[in-house]
């Protein structure tokens, strides 16, 4: 790994917003079917402050399995996300 592929923590908040959004989107899931989701699984929030919080891209872990489990994400391939950490910039 040299520098060049070194990434700042923006870049990963940029790639797991992408995530996130890219995963609803497949799934045709909104901000308010996100938080209805999410409510089903005990987590509680408005549309308003999940469409905030994914924008920023700077969230827990859990949160970004829950948003995963909430629009039955089952499985994930990285590379297809754009995490393909051998890719030059």
């Amino acid at each position: 790994m040299n520098a060049e592929s070194v990434k700042t923590e923006d870049e990963w908040a940029d790639h797991a917003k992408r995530i996130v959004r890219t995963e609803m989107v497949r799934r045709g899931v909104s901000y308010e079917g996100l938080a209805e989701r999410l409510a089903a699984l005990g987590v509680h929030d408005t549309p308003v402050n999940m469409r905030n919080k994914i924008a920023r891209g700077k969230f827990t872990a859990v949160f970004f399995l829950q948003c995963l489990e909430a629009v039955g994400c089952r499985s994930l391939a990285l590379r297809e996300a754009g995490f393909d950490s051998d890719r030059q910039s």
